[in-house]
């Protein structure tokens, strides 16, 4: 079905109404209208690195783009289940070139050291797919004093694409941040990036740090924006995996009948990363279209609370604006 009028805006009524757009009925609805799938093999000789890959939407991306050719740098923290990940892609995916990458992403020297390594092996990069994600119950901080969700979500992929920034392929390649639409009810809290006021909330401190990602996703389209590099962020929509009934049980159990599969939440992310469709601010996509990236009451796009933001972010990180 051609994208007509009326189908535009049921497209934006299901998202509108929420459950109707972020369940599994979205994408079962949005298929009759929404843009190709990738060509077979579009992704044949070409390089992606996918974070947070052991589980969930992860694995199903890793996946996703394998079925296209590409060879998948699949990255976790743990080596065993890496390891693990690398051993059945390669028996499930006869052909499939995949590399084990190990290293904890909220972890900012061990990104230091990774990146290092990886750039001594790698000298062109056609995808960086920034998925690794946490949602602990308590306020933890890493080895940098940093709150574990802000590293993970914010420092540690912002450092990365840094590092990685000069493999990227001009014209050829596309950075994926993995947000959540739970963004929507967060702003940018610019004064409080470590979590230190109030009385810490998990879920809270997802919400914050997804909405950052969107801010730096932007920033980092107008700095690749010369060498069109794509750029984007996205929500998967709600997905069953080991980490929401691990995070949020109460949610995972009244929504399991409506949750998406994990492959239906990797499918605007493998779809970015294969086709790079052209995109205009503010780079936020959800089932293979864009979406407004605020709702027009958030203070955190104000541009002042921007700037402050991602200066602080380049303090912590060492990486100049």
């Amino acid at each position: 079905m051609p994208v007509t009028p009326l189908t535009r805006i049921a497209d934006a009524l299901l998202d509108r109404a929420v459950v109707p757009g972020y369940s599994k009925l979205g994408p079962a609805l949005r298929r009759r209208w929404w843009p190709a799938d990738p060509a077979p093999g579009s992704m044949a000789g070409k390089r992606v690195l996918v974070t947070g890959a052991t589980s969930g939407i992860g694995t199903a991306i890793a996946e996703g783009l394998l079925d296209l050719g590409a060879t998948v740098h699949v990255l976790g923290r743990d080596r065993a289940k890496t390891d693990d990940l690398v051993a059945r892609l390669t028996a499930e995916h006869p052909g499939a070139d995949v590399v084990a990458e190990v290293c904890d992403v909220g972890d900012l020297a061990a990104v230091r050291a990774w990146a290092e390594d990886f750039t001594g092996r790698v000298d062109a990069l056609h995808g960086l797919v920034h998925n690794a994600g946490a949602l602990p119950p308590e306020r933890s901080e890493t080895a940098q004093g940093h709150e574990l969700t802000l590293a993970v979500h914010v420092l540690g992929p912002h450092l990365m694409t840094a590092l990685l920034a000069d493999t990227l392929v001009d014209g050829a390649s596309a950075v994926v941040w993995m947000s959540s639409g739970g963004m929507y009810g967060a702003g940018l809290r610019d004064d409080d990036l470590e979590f230190t006021q109030g009385e810490y909330s998990g879920v809270r401190a997802y919400a914050r740090t997804k909405r950052m990602q969107v801010v730096l996703a932007a920033d980092w389209a107008q700095r690749l924006a010369g060498r069109r590099v794509g750029v984007y962020s996205t929500h998967p929509g709600w997905v069953a995996t080991d980490g929401v009934a691990a995070s949020i049980p109460g949610f995972g159990k009244v929504m399991a009948p409506l949750l998406r599969t994990p492959e239906d939440g990797a499918d605007t992310t493998v779809w970015l990363v294969a086709t790079r469709p052209s995109s205009r601010a503010p780079h936020f996509w959800h089932d293979r279209a864009q979406r407004p990236s605020t709702l027009g009451w958030e203070r955190g796009q104000d541009p002042a609370a921007v700037g402050r933001f991602l200066a602080q972010v380049a303090t912590d990180t060492d990486v100049a604006r």
